[in-house]
């Protein structure tokens, strides 16, 4: 992607524009042909099209953004508009884009509405990993992107460091259960962050896992016996410049296929569990983007548990009694509940290293939790504190943050049933 100045449009380098826009009426320079448009289309308007234009590229995109003042509102459309009117450039044969942007509405949440235009032209000309290996020949979905918008050069510096953590979140999260089998992901951030500030250390000798993870072990088991599915614990470290005023540590779930183990799942619902390692995905993206941005005064720990949940007779089964890093005795209830089983000694890993840190906050990162699934739907992600993140409103920070950028959270909340549903219920296990 290039940042380009104002009057791009004359460039001969790009062979259409994508105008986002919230009206016919702002569109500068296309203005006449969009609305002759409009005479002959009534949907136009309202639903985007392609005109042809006297500019050097020859034809304009037009993304409209809908209305921005309902109670419902979000700068989702702005991302929504863009990557819908990419996905029209490409499907005209459109092959050098240029994404024009105008000053964005004026209202405080749509304050980041372009660079969450540019996320969304960026998230249409994504290629899966697997593609761009397999097929070389499809590796690019256009041969480049121009960007004419107010601030183009910051824009553009933010944009590109967040896509390209967003890749790597979806190479490793999108990609099938064999291509990011856990010792290939640890393939993967090895070359991710070769000659980066990111440190890369990985946990993969077993006796080192059964003596240190007991819960990731019993998880790994079945898994371990196949050497192409053996888990990996990777930590991921960075330490910006100047004295340190935070520790941030991320565990993140990666569970590069859930079978559900004995507690399998039956009736079609394992399709998809693929992307049950997209808590892991997310630490990576995470810290590709801590990587480009390189803050300074912080210092971030990201924690990958890759692991498959597999099921045969070495499998780990409900009732089993193993006492974990913390030194608790944990009985399982349910081998389909194995994200737990990951992360907790991990966890407890973290948790030891933060006792000694500089302002220390700890999150765990997951996915597919029935939780959030069944309370606020597929499309949205929730956030809950425990009591020290509560009183610090960590999840309403999150929430407003993600409302700014278009990722939305909703917040909910432990309760103390939470906490009495996963108590011990014998005294062979642990409270």
């Amino acid at each position: 992607m290039e940042a380009c100045k104002a009057g791009a449009e004359s460039d001969s380098r790009f062979d259409g524009v994508v105008l986002v826009s919230d009206s016919l009426n702002n569109a500068s320079s296309h203005v006449e042909h969009l609305l002759n448009q409009s005479k002959v289309d009534t949907a136009f308007e309202d639903e985007g099209g392609i005109v042809a234009t006297s500019h050097p590229s020859g034809r304009t995109v037009y993304a409209p953004l809908g209305a921005l003042n309902k109670d419902f509102s979000d700068v989702r459309s702005y991302g929504e508009a863009a990557e819908k009117g990419i996905k029209r450039a490409l499907s005209a044969g459109i092959k050098r884009p240029l994404l024009s942007l105008l000053p964005v509405a004026n209202n405080p949440m749509y304050k980041h509405g372009n660079l969450v235009s540019v996320l969304g032209a960026l998230q249409a000309l994504y290629v899966p990993l697997e593609v761009r290996e397999c097929l070389p020949e499809k590796a690019h979905k256009a041969e480049m992107l121009g960007l004419d918008c107010p601030d183009a050069e910051s824009v553009h510096k933010l944009a590109l460091a967040l896509e390209n953590g967003r890749i790597a979140g979806r190479d490793i999260g999108g990609s099938d259960p064999e291509r990011m089998a856990p010792p290939r992901v640890e393939q993967y951030v090895r070359e991710l962050f070769d000659g980066s500030s990111v440190n890369v250390e990985v946990i993969s000798d077993l006796k080192t896992i059964e003596k240190e993870y007991p819960l990731f072990a019993a998880v790994n088991r079945c898994a371990n016996d196949v050497p192409r599915h053996a888990g990996r614990v990777i930590y991921l470290r960075y330490k910006g410049s100047g004295p340190i005023e935070k520790t941030i540590y991320l565990v993140g779930k990666g569970v590069t296929y859930d079978t559900g183990g004995c507690d399998i799942k039956a009736g079609g619902v394992m399709a998809g569990m693929h992307r049950d390692k997209c808590g892991s995905a997310a630490v990576a993206a995470f810290m590709k983007v801590v990587d480009e941005l390189k803050p300074t005064n912080v210092e971030v720990v990201g924690a990958m548990a890759m692991v498959r949940n597999s099921v045969g007779s070495n499998a780990y089964v409900s009732d089993e009694i193993i006492t974990s890093r913390a030194g608790v005795r944990v009985r399982v209830g349910n081998t389909d509940a194995e994200g737990r089983m990951a992360m907790a000694d991990v966890l407890c890993k973290l948790k030891e290293e933060a006792v000694n840190a500089i302002n220390p906050q700890l999150m765990t990162i997951a996915t597919l939790t029935g939780h959030a699934y069944l309370t606020v739907g597929e499309p949205y992600s929730i956030i809950l504190d425990n009591g020290p993140a509560a009183r610090q409103e960590v999840s309403k920070k999150v929430q407003e943050a993600g409302n700014l950028l278009g990722d939305m959270f909703e917040i909910s909340t432990i309760r103390k049933e939470d906490y009495a549903f996963h108590k011990g219920k014998s005294e062979y296990e642990d409270d």
